[in-house]
């Protein structure tokens, strides 16, 4: 998805927190295969104790603005400053569909941080924090998979991400998360179900993408291109329990399911896009229609 090089970005309140590690020239240990990486990268797992942290680096409390990250081009040239951008894209599109929204703080991660849910860097992959009202997201990690791993990663698939942790968020405002507690793991379990109303979540925000605007009413975002949402899905379904289990060489077992199969979650993005958030309620569906 292309933002419009006019667009005005500049009034995004995402943050900067970390030790300020860069991936480009090396610095990689102990990953080794796709499917780790993409466990990590989507579930917000923590795996560094299995296979260490990512890049090196300590971690930083203090924060700063994302800087030079003032214009759609300044979007489109840089991950940091496209999750930037695309979280007033978020915050206009669900403040217009959700009463009472407030939105989150973005908090672009170098390195790694400290949180009320525990430590946020490339080991953990992008996460919401509930008490925090706080997404967490480490660009290092599209990097990794377009440099080491010959994944696109492209632009729409990376606000598909953002997109998924601001759905979070939004079941955090409306109370899905405490209606609906965590009961384990399973194709059938409250954890797959809300997995998967993210990725409705998020489905509905790429339809209607393209209708925010700055304030001299410059669109944000171009309408995305079939192959933009294909590219998306894609993502989606590189990230379901099933497939990370066959790529990472074991067997396909539903019952340690936590987010859905690679179908499951192309389908809820799809249904998302397709009907709207209102279509997304996965917790009313009976198990063998999830």
């Amino acid at each position: 998805m292309t933002f419009n090089d006019n667009a005005r970005v500049g009034g995004n309140t995402a943050k900067r927190r970390g030790a300020g590690v860069a991936v480009a020239g090396g610095g990689v240990a102990g990953l080794g295969a796709l499917a780790v990486l993409l466990f990590s990268l989507f579930t917000g797992t923590d795996i560094s104790g299995v296979v260490g942290p990512l890049t090196g680096g300590g971690g930083s409390g203090q924060e700063s603005e994302v800087a030079n990250c003032e214009t759609g081009s300044d979007a489109n040239a840089r991950d940091d400053c496209r999750l930037a951008a695309a979280s007033l894209n978020l915050d206009q599109y669900w403040s217009e569909n959700i009463e009472g929204y407030r939105q989150p703080q973005l908090i672009i991660v170098d390195g790694q941080t400290s949180t009320a849910c525990g430590t946020a860097s490339n080991a953990t992959g992008p996460f919401y924090c509930p008490p925090e009202e706080t997404v967490y997201v480490d660009p290092t990690f599209f990097a990794l998979l377009r440099e080491r791993f010959d994944a696109t990663a492209g632009p729409l698939a990376q606000l598909y991400v953002l997109a998924h942790e601001y759905g979070h968020h939004i079941q955090h405002l409306s109370g899905v998360m405490d209606r609906y507690p965590d009961n384990g793991s399973g194709p059938d379990s409250n954890g797959v179900r809300t997995e998967l109303q993210a990725d409705c979540l998020a489905g509905a925000w790429v339809a209607h993408a393209g209708e925010q605007t700055d304030e001299n009413g410059v669109a944000f975002l171009q309408r995305p291109t079939p192959e933009q949402v294909r590219d998306a899905i894609n993502a989606a379904q590189s990230v379901g329990d099933d497939h990370i289990q066959r790529e990472s060489g074991a067997p396909v077992n539903p019952e340690s399911w936590t987010h859905g199969s690679s179908e499951q979650r192309e389908r809820w993005f799809e249904t998302g896009y397709q009907g709207g958030y209102q279509a997304c309620d996965t917790f009313s569906v009976s198990g063998s229609r999830l």
